[in-house]
């Protein structure tokens, strides 16, 4: 038995260094949460050691079966990062990359939820054995209620944690489409007669490569073109690693157009970050790329530049930042006083910036600039977003993460845009794709 146990310890210890040294070589920008894949493998371990004794059966080939499939998610990902090694994931098929990376990220979902319930269920347990040894015997028979309890914990833990599944394959095959078009009415001080009624379709996040047809793209672009906006904003992450995932989808995006222009911006994924490049000449290509696939498709990409649209005398100007971000792990390129250069006396100033913190310092240093369009949070793909509740872990990242804020005169806003794509988890849960339509109103 102890021999077994050390073996036991052996491995896992072969497996975190050998996933560490992996994830640096195949994955460095996500080396920062390597404690957080250690965390995930104690909880396997933890809640297999549960898991075992409740389908404890003398059928060893059943048996076998049972221990497969529980740790089929960590073998999976195992496998995942071994063979990105040499033949790294975005060149992978796209089907085969987003439905493997869903299956590992569903399952451990669903197994950290029952771990947490049955660890619950064990600390009444221990709390319990605890009272018995100081409590009186007749205090023990009222302790009796708070074992029934774990036990119930224990049952219910499975049932949740199939529940989870169900839910998050509905997110990743339905929901993770469902796009939802929000119409907003933002207004605008001194805003000139010309530009009453002005509608902007703002879109964000496609993440391409996390896209596995082009037939849900043309949908959502289908969509768009129906409302018939006077400008369009991209406002960022148009992919995951590189620009050669976008290539596929050229011919669908040409299709987005407004009679104003449809401008962009840069958002963190988009500089190649990322990726392991062979040589720092290969990044550079990726963004030469990038330029060039903008141009292709008839987008004006806004790099601390701005555009002056202007009507029956009358102007409005769209201002485009580089990723500007106040967390230290993305990039930090934008140049608002570069952007807004020559800009003069221009009464409506619309600033696109991918990261939403970003308008911590624009509120304060910038006050003629009205309105802030951004997105990158995602709206965290999972949440709660009906009138009268607004939740999500992104809150607790982010202190704007999606919709409409304002200044505390409302002289300025903020809008925070769910994102259209999607990454990491390849669906969405309660926070729909957005297509968000904003008229601007005096």
């Amino acid at each position: 038995m102890k021999k077994r146990i050390l073996l036991q310890a052996f491995m896992i210890i072969v497996i975190i260094v050998a996933g560490y040294f992996l994830t640096s070589a195949v994955f460095p920008k996500n080396l920062s949460r390597y404690p957080f894949f250690i965390l995930l493998l104690l909880t396997d371990l933890y809640l297999w050691s549960v898991v075992k004794r409740k389908i404890f059966t003398y059928n060893n080939i059943l048996k076998s079966a049972l221990a497969v499939l529980y740790w089929l998610p960590l073998m999976l990902l195992m496998a995942v990062t071994v063979v990105s090694y040499w033949h790294p994931s975005n060149e992978w098929h796209s089907a085969v990359r987003i439905y493997s990376n869903g299956l590992i990220f569903i399952f451990y979902v669903a197994k950290i939820v029952p771990a947490i319930f049955l660890l619950t269920a064990d600390l009444i347990r221990f709390s319990v054995h605890i009272a018995r040894n100081t409590k009186s015997r007749s205090k023990d028979r009222n302790s009796a209620g708070r074992i029934s309890r774990s036990r119930f914990i224990e049952q219910i833990s499975l049932a949740t944690g199939g529940l989870m599944i169900a839910t998050m394959f509905a997110g990743m095959l339905k929901w993770v489409h469902d796009f939802k078009i929000k119409h907003i009415k933002i207004p605008i001080r001194q805003l000139p007669f010309a530009f009453q009624g002005y509608r902007i379709a703002q879109i964000s996040d496609m993440h391409l490569g996390s896209w596995s047809s082009i037939d849900q793209l043309e949908q959502a672009i289908e969509l768009i073109q129906n409302e018939a906006p006077d400008m369009i904003v991209f406002t960022g992450d148009l992919v995951n690693y590189s620009t050669e995932e976008a290539f596929k989808f050229k011919e669908t995006l040409r299709k987005l157009s407004a009679n104003d222009g449809v401008f962009a911006i840069l958002g963190n994924h988009d500089y190649g970050d990322y990726k392991n490049w062979p040589t720092t000449e290969d990044k550079k290509q990726n963004m030469r790329d990038l330029y060039s696939f903008y141009n292709d498709i008839g987008w004006k990409l806004l790099r601390n530049d701005h555009k002056i649209i202007t009507r029956e005398g009358d102007s409005l100007a769209v201002i485009g930042v580089e990723n500007w971000s106040s967390h230290k792990r993305f990039p930090k390129k934008g140049n608002l006083e570069k952007a807004t250069k020559g800009l003069g006396q221009v009464p409506v100033r619309i600033l696109l910036s991918h990261d939403p913190s970003h308008w911590d310092v624009v509120e304060k240093q910038n006050p003629e600039i009205q309105l802030t369009l951004s997105g990158h949070t995602h709206g965290f793909q999972f949440g709660i977003d009906i009138p009268g509740i607004k939740w999500s872990p992104a809150q607790y990242m982010y202190k704007r993460w999606a919709g409409l804020y304002s200044t505390e005169d409302q002289s300025r806003y903020l809008y925070v845009n769910r994102g259209l794509g999607s990454i990491g988890y390849p669906g969405r849960i309660g926070i729909l794709p957005e297509i968000t339509m904003i008229e601007l109103i005096s």
